[in-house]
């Protein structure tokens, strides 16, 4: 039977929201979370990244210590174990909070030694998970340095907003996390690990197995930052005593402790092993 009139005009597919959002539409939206990263760096002209990762949950040194104080106010008269425990958690907090200050200065060291490079292209420009802690920090030294930073956020079940300071164009937030980490790898010359939980070990792991297989060149740098912690947490060598890696494998790790010497090593490296090279020539 003839409709009387004329039907409306069908909405074209990549403006159909049922559409875009359906199972079948997936690789759009992969392909969306390439081209749109590429598109905004490359006008942004940021040439490649160092990234750094960390945990979400450590907190700024004024604020950690500033619950400390409160907490310990709170428990004084309480001799229960809950205010007994309260107090240590409290206190660990404060105590891993120096981690945030030295994500934070390292970033601003980093971006200051960047900005004498000049911008075309901006070199060596740091990227975070652009969510909190240690990746606040990150991006929060950048920032203090007068330089750029790009965050790499995710979309989580669980609102995690972005921080502040990462420079607003450069502001990114994936669904995949496939292609988030794809992300962390294609312009980074180097990875600074700051003491993290599942996350940032799942980011360390990954990038350690693209330098392992070759899919990253050897020249790339791997510096895992706090042995305090991380040396708890892995038992880095025991890998190599069973046989599970060898000695060159344990190799691509480089360690620091310190802003100074973690500084140093990132900027001899990037000197000798990569500012002399085309960035766009060694992107993954």
């Amino acid at each position: 039977m003839k409709r009387k009139g004329h039907l409306p005009q069908a909405p074209l597919a990549y403006q159909n929201p049922a559409f875009m959002e359906s199972k079948i539409a997936r690789p759009l939206r992969i392909l969306a979370e390439y081209i749109d990263p590429i598109t905004r760096l490359r006008h942004a002209n940021v040439g490649d990244t160092i990234v750094m990762f960390g945990s979400a949950r450590i907190q700024p040194r004024d604020a950690a210590l500033a619950r400390l104080k409160q907490v310990q106010r709170a428990a004084r008269g309480r001799k229960t174990a809950q205010w007994r425990s309260k107090v240590r958690a409290a206190r660990s907090i404060a105590d891993m909070s120096q981690y945030y200050e030295d994500a934070r200065e390292l970033s601003r060291r980093i971006t200051l030694w960047a900005r004498t490079l000049g911008p075309n292209p901006h070199r060596f420009v740091v990227c975070s998970g652009g969510g909190p802690g240690i990746m606040e920090a990150a991006n929060r030294g950048a920032a203090e340095a007068g330089g750029i930073s790009v965050g790499l956020s995710i979309q989580l079940p669980h609102e995690q907003k972005p921080n502040p300071y990462i420079t607003p164009e450069l502001n990114f937030c994936f669904h995949y996390f496939f292609m988030r980490k794809l992300w962390f790898a294609q312009m980074a010359k180097a990875l600074i690990v700051f003491p993290g939980g599942f996350g940032t070990m799942d980011e360390l792991w990954e990038m350690l197995t693209l330098l392992q297989t070759g899919k990253l060149p050897s020249r790339h740098l791997i510096l895992i930052y706090g042995r305090k912690y991380w040396d708890k947490v892995l038992n880095w060598r025991h890998m190599v005593d069973t046989g599970t890696i060898d000695e060159n494998e344990y190799k691509l790790l480089q360690f620091a402790d310190t802003v100074d010497e973690a500084f140093e090593r990132v900027r001899t490296r990037m000197e000798s092993d990569h500012l002399q090279l085309d960035p766009a020539e060694e992107r993954v």
